[in-house]
């Protein structure tokens, strides 16, 4: 478990990170997310203890890590393995080498460093490149060679800091697969600090929203996405262009608000109200165990549209817009037109 309390970073008179608190649950996936210049890089430098937090805590399984100092805090940072952007492996190493970097440093014997990299490299699937240089290896490689030394001194902790970012979404998966099965089978604590929705939906248990070095928004991955409309929420699943609408159609826009929605919804609810839905655009993916999902219907005209919204929430969805429709008046030929909103 990783509790970060009150944690502030203060560069002279600039304050980057004001009174962060964070918490990770053991064996959880969090994700840290904002916009360039929210303090995301700096959050992920003080939790690893890269630089000093001005004030405030950072526990790791109960033990405040900012309280420590010199060969406690060594030992310490033992508990929390990083993995950068662009893995920062050493080019002039080996894969296997760059693996047993941290464990040649803390001294572990040769025996023992031989067995864990063996370990690490078939861990992450790598085992086949153990001797290949990182100029040898792709993007998602040289990752997968950066957790596996993120590994090697057997943290508690993982901070995953923009480690998916450049790479193409094949690799990406492949990235996420393999955090998920960290957090699965070795019951590792994860913090991923990200710009990248699809990473946050595909692997996080939680996000918070860091905006100007404050929290501004926080809460399980599917709770956010259903339970607001927020700038989180439709930044996590952004309702994708929609196709038109056909003629005289009013145009509704759609949130999965229940953690299950039956796939046969849009049948169901047209059959319930007695008039086919348009579906024009959706983005529907499972997250947390749960079913999210943003959806635009085209409406036909005449439809009872209380009763409509009615039958949407019965079936787990509510809306969040209707666009206003815009229909032509009919003219006589020669005369300026006239618009009517509907």
């Amino acid at each position: 478990m990783i509790e970060i309390s009150g944690l502030t970073k203060s560069y002279g008179s600039t304050t980057v990170l004001d009174g962060i608190d964070l918490t990770v649950a053991d064996a959880q996936i969090g994700a840290v997310v904002g916009p360039s210049g929210a303090g995301k890089s700096t959050l992920a430098r003080t939790i690893n203890l890269l630089e000093r937090p001005t004030s405030g805590t950072i526990a790791v399984n109960g033990r405040d890590l900012t309280a420590l100092s010199g060969s406690e805090l060594r030992a310490a940072r033992r508990e929390i393995g990083t993995v950068f952007q662009s893995a920062n492996l050493l080019r002039r190493l080996t894969a296997a080498e760059n693996v047993a970097l941290p464990l040649r440093h803390h001294g572990v014997p040769d025996n023992q460093v031989r067995r864990r990299v063996h370990e690490l490299l078939e861990r992450v699937g790598m085992l086949h490149r153990a001797n290949h240089y990182p100029s040898q290896l792709s993007g998602g490689q040289r990752q997968r060679i950066g957790i596996a030394r993120g590994l090697a001194l057997k943290p508690s902790v993982l901070l995953s800091d923009e480690a998916t970012s450049g790479l193409d979404p094949d690799t990406t998966l492949s990235i996420l697969t393999l955090l998920r099965e960290l957090r699965d089978d070795l019951g590792v604590t994860i913090l991923v600090i990200t710009h990248e929705m699809d990473v946050v939906r595909g692997i996080a248990d939680q996000v918070a929203r860091l905006d100007h070095g404050r929290i501004v928004e926080r809460g399980a991955v599917a709770d956010v996405v259903r339970g607001s409309d927020s700038d989180l929420s439709r930044a996590l699943l952004p309702l994708p262009p929609a196709v038109p609408a056909p003629a005289g159609h009013r145009t509704w826009s759609l949130r999965y608000d229940a953690a299950a929605v039956s796939p046969f919804w849009v049948a169901q609810v047209g059959r319930e109200v007695g008039t086919d839905l348009a579906v024009l655009s959706a983005l529907v993916e499972e997250t947390g165990r749960a079913s999210v999902g943003r959806v635009t219907i085209g409406v036909a005209p005449g439809v009872d549209e209380r009763r409509l919204e009615q039958a949407l929430i019965t079936h787990g969805l509510v809306v969040e817009q209707r666009a206003t429709l815009r229909a032509v008046t009919p003219r006589t030929p020669g005369t300026p037109g006239a618009e009517a909103v509907a």
